[in-house]
Parts: C-alpha cells; sequence; structure tokens
C-alpha cells in the first residue's frame, strides 16, 4: 500500500464516508464485519456457483460500456482495476503499486506493478496501462468520458510508472482511477467479446445474458485469492426466480434481494443474509430535454407528488433510507444535511402545475425491475401518491432484457439506479456534469460544471463541503432526477461460502465476490 501523505488523507476520509451501517446478518439478525472463525483458513477448490440479477442478451467485456451487475462482476473476475476500494472505502493499490502528487495535485505519479501477467503471457507495462485509460478519452462512448476528461496527459515515465496531468488539481484522483471502468487489456486489444486480463479467472465460456464460465488463473498474481477451481455465473433476472435458486440450492450467492422477502430469507437457517448500507440510490429520471421536463415547474411538481416514507416503507421494507433528489449518501462527510427534506406535498404540486400553467398532468412512467429489485411496486405507489396531485401516471411495463439499451437515457421518464461512488466528486461528475455521457437526465447547467470544477481542486475540505452543499441543492431544486430513497445492497450466500464481507460499494462485495471467497470442503 502506498504510504505518501496524499493517500493516507484520502483513505481516512474515506473510511469516514464509508463505514456507517453495514453488517452482515446471520439467521439470527444482524451482527457485524464478520472475522474468521477459529481454525477456519481459505481452501482451494470447488466450482463457485452465482446467480446474478442485472444481465442482457447485449453485455459484453468492454470496459467503456459496463452497465449492470453482471457484466461488472465478470468483467472483474477477468481483469484488474489501477485502484481497488477496499471493504472500509479505502482506496488501495492494485495494478497500480503506489503514488504520488506534488502540491496541487495537479500531476500525479503512479508506479506500475512489477510481476504480472496476462492470460496470453504477455508482462504488464505502462504501455497497456495507457492504452487501458486512453479508452475513456476523446471521442469515446465510455461511460466514464466525462471523469477521464480530467485527464489533460497521460504520459509513460518508463516500463514501470507512469505520469497522470490534471486539467485541474484533484485530491481525489486514487479514488477515481478506482472506476469499474479503468480495467486493464493490453495495449490494442479490442476482441470484448473473448477477453484478456490480468485478473484471478480466465474467460472460458459465455453466451450473453444467459450464463458464463470462468476458470481460475493459476498464475494469479495476488497471494490469498482466487481459491475456487472455476466460477459459473447463471444470469437469472427474474427476482423470484433467483430467490428460487438460492432456497434450493442451486447456487451459493444471490445478488439484488427482493426486499420484501429478506425478513423471509433471514430465517433460513441455510443463509447469511449480507446487507451494505452505501450509495445506492434508486431514480425516477425526468428527461430535461424533453417535454413537459423542460420545463422544472413540472419537475418540482413530480417532486413533491410522491411519498417517501411510504415507499421506504412498502417497496424496501425499509431497508434503506429517504433520498431528497440528490445522489450524496447521509454516510458521505460531503452529505448536505442542512437542505431541508423536500415532504410529499400534493398541494405544493398542484401549485407547480399552475407555476406551468396547468391544472392536471398526464405522464407515462417506463417502470422495470431491471431497474432495481421492486422497481415496479414502486412505480405503483408513485403512481397513486400523484393522484391527489392531480398528475395521472401510465405505467408502462418495459422487458427487462435490453432494458438499458433500449429504454434508460431515451424514454422521457423512467426508472434507473445508480451503485454509489466513493467520493462526492466522482458521483457528481459522472451522474450530473454536462459532458458526461451517463448524464441520464440530459441536465445541463454551467453554474453546476463551474463549481464542481472549483471544489475539485480544493485541498480545504471545509470549502469543498460548502460547494458540494450547493450542488446538492441545485440538483435537488432544479435536476431532473427524484430520487426518493436510497437502498441498502442486500445479498444472501450460503453458509458453504466462506469469505464473505460487506462492501460499501456495490453488491457483491463490490463486485469481487468471486475473487475472494472460498468453498466449504
Amino acid at each position: 500500500m502506498s504510504s505518501n501523505k496524499p493517500t493516507f488523507e484520502l483513505t481516512r476520509r474515506g473510511f469516514m464516508a464509508g463505514t456507517a451501517g453495514f453488517g452482515v446478518m446471520s439467521a439470527a439478525g444482524l451482527i457485524g464485519m464478520p472475522a474468521l472463525a477459529a481454525g477456519e483458513k481459505p481452501k482451494k477448490g470447488g466450482v463457485l456457483k452465482l446467480g446474478i440479477g442485472g444481465g442482457s442478451t447485449t453485455d459484453n467485456f468492454d470496459p467503456r460500456i459496463l452497465k449492470d451487475w453482471v457484466p461488472v462482476n465478470q468483467a472483474y473476475m477477468v481483469m484488474n482495476g489501477l485502484v481497488e476500494i477496499d471493504a472500509n472505502n479505502n482506496a488501495v493499490p492494485e495494478l497500480f503499486e503506489s503514488w504520488e502528487t506534488k502540491p496541487g495535485a495537479l500531476e500525479w505519479t503512479f508506479k506500475v506493478r512489477q510481476g504480472v501477467t496476462f492470460h496470453n503471457g504477455k508482462s504488464l507495462t505502462a504501455d497497456d496501462i495507457i492504452y487501458s485509460l486512453n479508452l475513456h478519452r476523446g471521442e469515446t462512448s465510455s461511460g466514464a468520458r466525462s471523469v477521464a476528461a480530467q485527464f489533460a496527459d497521460v504520459a509513460k515515465v518508463s516500463d514501470s510508472e507512469i505520469k497522470i496531468t490534471l486539467t485541474s488539481g484533484n485530491a481525489d484522483l486514487p479514488y477515481i482511477l478506482s472506476d469499474y471502468h479503468f480495467l486493464v487489456v493490453p495495449d490494442g486489444w479490442t476482441d470484448f467479446n473473448k477477453p484478456v486480463g490480468t485478473g484471478p479467472f480466465v474467460y472460458d465460456t459465455y453466451q450473453p445474458g444467459v450464463r458464463a464460465r470462468f476458470k481460475r488463473n493459476e498464475s494469479y498474481w495476488k497471494p490469498n485469492a482466487a481459491w475456487v477451481d472455476a466460477v459459473e455465473v447463471i444470469v437469472i433476472n427474474d427476482i423470484a426466480a433467483r430467490t428460487n435458486a438460492m432456497m434450493s440450492g442451486q447456487v451459493h450467492a444471490i445478488n439484488q434481494l427482493d426486499f420484501k422477502t429478506v425478513d423471509l430469507l433471514k430465517r433460513n437457517p441455510n443463509l447469511n443474509i449480507v446487507q451494505s448500507a452505501g450509495g445506492q440510490h434508486f431514480t425516477f429520471l425526468m428527461d430535461c430535454t424533453q417535454a413537459p421536463f423542460t420545463d422544472n415547474n413540472i419537475r418540482l411538481a413530480v417532486k413533491h407528488a410522491i411519498d417517501r416514507e411510504q415507499l421506504l416503507k412498502t417497496a424496501l421494507r425499509g431497508y434503506g433510507r429517504i433520498g431528497n433528489d440528490h445522489p450524496i449518501p447521509s454516510t458521505d462527510p460531503f452529505y448536505a444535511a442542512d437542505l431541508p427534506q423536500r415532504p410529499y406535498d400534493p398541494e405544493k404540486s398542484k401549485f407547480y402545475l399552475k407555476q406551468a400553467g396547468l391544472d392536471n398532468l398526464k405522464l407515462t412512467l417506463s417502470a422495470s425491475d431491471a431497474a432495481f429489485s421492486g422497481a415496479v411496486d414502486a412505480a405503483a405507489i408513485f403512481r397513486t401518491g400523484a393522484a391527489a396531485s392531480g398528475i395521472d401516471v401510465s405505467i408502462k411495463r418495459e422487458p427487462a432484457d435490453g432494458y438499458w439499451d433500449n429504454v434508460w437515457m431515451k424514454a422521457p421518464f423512467c426508472m434507473s439506479y445508480w451503485g454509489g461512488r466513493p467520493t462526492a466528486d466522482q458521483m457528481l461528475t459522472i451522474a450530473y456534469s454536462s459532458t458526461s455521457a451517463q448524464n441520464d437526465t440530459h441536465w445541463k447547467n454551467e453554474k453546476f460544471d463551474a463549481k464542481l470544477l472549483e471544489a475539485r481542486a480544493l485541498l480545504d475540505n471545509q470549502k469543498r463541503k460548502e460547494i458540494y452543499a450547493e450542488l446538492q441543492g441545485l440538483i435537488s431544486n432544479e435536476g431532473g432526477a427524484m430520487i426518493p430513497m436510497f437502498g441498502d445492497y442486500l445479498d444472501a450466500t450460503s453458509k458453504k461460502l466462506k469469505g464473505v464481507t460487506t462492501h460499501p460499494m456495490f453488491n457483491f462485495m463490490g463486485a469481487r465476490l468471486a475473487e475472494k471467497v472460498w468453498l466449504e470442503s
């Protein structure tokens, strides 16, 4: 682990952001971060079977277009990142072995880990990392394009060292480089249907949206990792089918539990329920470039027409927290605690409709449980609550397969989710900056962009907090995302599966479960 001062300051702040409120549930209830039982040692062997929701027939392994849980988990099986976020939300070295920066955090030097080989036998060098970073720069379809736009220059110092110069200082750069898009492939690699990486498992067979198999990388560079002989991924988008596969023992773990069945699953003596609190939030997206959502009065009317308390209680069964129409969770040190919570207020909703020149409003909401478990139920709860405001919501049920290609960022009003990001800057940049390829409300605000850039360069955390609070207010009061709730990450695992921990970033231990767990013999 890097021992330079900037990295220590980042990890300390990250620890404060990430450790509140997560644990593992056994049949007896919630317990803390698990430790190995006395005498329990990792063992090699066995085939790990994972039932994962969030896959599509359009998936592949291209790091630029990773969008959902199945492709992200599978990508981490084959490839490594530059920086990893650990269970305490610390940025720790992965293919970057260490880093240092000059005062102002504008110029960074990174050491490339030595002794690492790709699955095809090629040794990892700086050229591979530069190529992998450049996939997200310039004219690209990458979801990390707006983040990589901060890189003014990515230069090779030697085969074992690169230098990244930023357009403006950013003390959070190691966290930014943990983004799952920044996975490393060999220099010049383009065949993303048959990926080659440096990761814990080697690509074996693959049917997009159906199933995949990966074999252990016998020469994996990380010690104490890649314990199982193989991993089989079964794509099970239907939550009932996924739950049944877990209950019947067909798989060792499933992600994205149905919030309504968690309490039932907790009573099963053969299962553990893994509950992690973090930045995951569920969204109703209004496209700010399409009528009627070009008028902020309409957007505010919609935001006042949802009963957040009822939604949390009914759709999430209490496994989460109320949202306030911005993406920064209460566990983040830059959370805007003083921003007034938006209430369910049909009269205020009617007021904003009148400001838009309307007495009532008809909307079509595209909904699918592909967005999140219980999304269709949440849409129905919104429809009921919105009626009191004079808003008539028709729910258009969309198929799960192809949802992220055909509906998300295309339908005027649809449902989605975001997994959290380890820093406020990263979350705000990737989802709300004007140039982001994943700005899924198409909201553009020059003041927001300028203030985001200003905060990024500051090393004074109090000043940064003031600006981030202002940015959260802008999104909440002017943006196109209605964010009524944050949901805990909920997975179920067999008690035969060992080494499972909670994680503040995503389901399945930050999408790295396959690398870290082992099977009881």
